[in-house]
């Protein structure tokens, strides 16, 4: 099919067995290629980060996905570890300047759950490491046990910010989403924008104004993205935004 974009999606570096692979999850992939239309293009994270310059010359949009793992501590102010913590310190090399990169070409950027985090992070705002141990804060943490279809499904509301991107995408105020997710903003980012909140007043999702495409959610659209008319909203949103078509076209 023609003028189908190509989308970046970094990868995660894990041990499967006594052997590191660089993995990223098939439900992003399909999500971009059936709601966003768009040909996904792994990349691999690396530490020393490698030069992706060339590469992102080529791309239209960039990807990036949730993970089980968490972002380094001290990547972020009043970060602190804990036993059981699983880190990336590869995919944090890769992803937090090519956060930076990808605002510098204003090339169309999507960030989901530990994206979000990543886009907060690189340009300067910090994180809450653990949101259940906050007082206050609600357990953003689907049920381990629980299957798929519970820990994706709906887990609680979120308001979305009047004259928002999701507000016009949803056509409506209020929406429900799932939550799968240990960590979440504490202090936003300078130039960062609201665009959805938890009941609790976590920051569930934000834009940045200055560049034409880039949204962070910290919920997962990706999951079985067509069957949720917000989710196939927002990639299709995100899709065309890499085609180069203004928002409004697709609304």
């Amino acid at each position: 099919m023609p003028n189908r974009p190509l989308v970046g999606v970094p990868m995660d570096r894990r041990m499967l067995g006594p052997h590191p692979f660089h993995v990223v999850g098939d439900k992003y992939l399909r999500a971009l290629v059936e709601a966003a239309d768009a040909i996904p293009v792994p990349l691999p994270s690396w530490s020393p980060p490698l030069d992706m310059a060339p590469l992102l010359d080529r791309l239209d949009g960039l990807l990036l996905t949730g993970s089980p793992s968490n972002i380094a501590p001290e990547r972020y102010p009043g970060g602190y570890g804990w036993d059981g913590n699983l880190l990336d310190p590869e995919r944090d090399a890769t992803t937090l300047p090519l956060v930076q990169e990808a605002i510098a070409r204003r090339l169309p950027l999507l960030a989901i759950c530990r994206g979000l985090q990543e886009v907060n992070v690189a340009l300067g705002g910090s994180l809450y490491p653990q949101v259940h141990a906050v007082p206050g804060m609600l357990d953003h943490r689907e049920p381990a046990d629980a299957p798929l279809e519970v820990q994706y499904g709906p887990a609680h509301p979120v308001r979305l910010a009047p004259g928002g991107l999701l507000r016009r995408l949803a056509g409506r105020d209020e929406v429900v989403v799932n939550s799968l997710h240990g960590q979440g903003i504490a202090t936003l980012a300078r130039g960062l924008v609201v665009e959805a909140t938890a009941p609790d007043g976590l920051v569930e999702a934000v834009r940045l104004p200055q560049v034409p495409f880039l949204l962070g959610v910290q919920w997962h659209p990706e999951w079985r993205a067509c069957a949720n008319p917000l989710s196939r909203a927002i990639f299709r949103a995100f899709g065309a935004a890499c085609r180069g078509q203004a928002l409004d076209e697709v609304a």
